[in-house]
């Protein structure tokens, strides 16, 4: 229960830096993709069922923040996490190449999904402004910040599964 608890405090804290903290520092032309990566991590660590439900919750708080119809980003994070975690087979703590190849990914079906179903849908066809303005900066931003949050959040389940253990024991 704490660990569910932590990862939800996890998933709004990540909300609110993405969209009320990134957007104030000038020089960053775009910004991470904080609830992308926590979901994906999420699914990958610990399998499809946790995708989806962190997956839910981040689309319904990215639903919930922008206009357009409810359940756009949460059909999208729901497919993100239970996709991520049909992976889970292949995670091992250490190994820090597929998280960041699921990263880019993620984060290049993410943009396209935007793209399709925001700009190409209302005739706009200029592909690659978008792939250069925002496609492209975003992917970069993302995987160097997987690389921070990632091994942030591998070392606070391996502090959270340390507790479970010594409680077990003391039981």
């Amino acid at each position: 229960m704490k660990r569910f608890l932590l990862n939800v405090v996890l998933m709004i804290l990540a909300f609110t830096v993405q969209n009320c903290v990134f957007p104030l520092i000038p020089f960053l032309t775009a910004t991470p993709n904080l609830l992308l990566i926590l979901t994906f991590s999420f699914g990958f660590i610990y399998g499809k069922e946790a995708g989806l439900l962190y997956g839910l919750f981040a689309g319904i708080l990215l639903d919930l923040f922008y206009s357009g119809p409810f359940g756009f980003y949460t059909l999208l994070f729901i497919n993100i996490g239970y996709f991520n975690g049909i992976c889970t087979q292949y995670y091992y703590e250490d190994y820090i190449n597929l998280p960041l190849v699921m990263s880019l990914v993620n984060e290049l079906i993410y943009n396209l999904y935007i793209y399709v179903f925001r700009f190409l849908i209302r005739n706009r066809l200029d592909f690659l402004y978008y792939a250069k303005e925002i496609i492209i900066p975003e992917l970069i931003f993302t995987v160097v910040t997987t690389l921070l949050i990632y091994r942030f959040f591998l070392s606070a389940n391996r502090r959270l599964d340390e507790l479970d253990n010594r409680r077990e024991r003391e039981y």
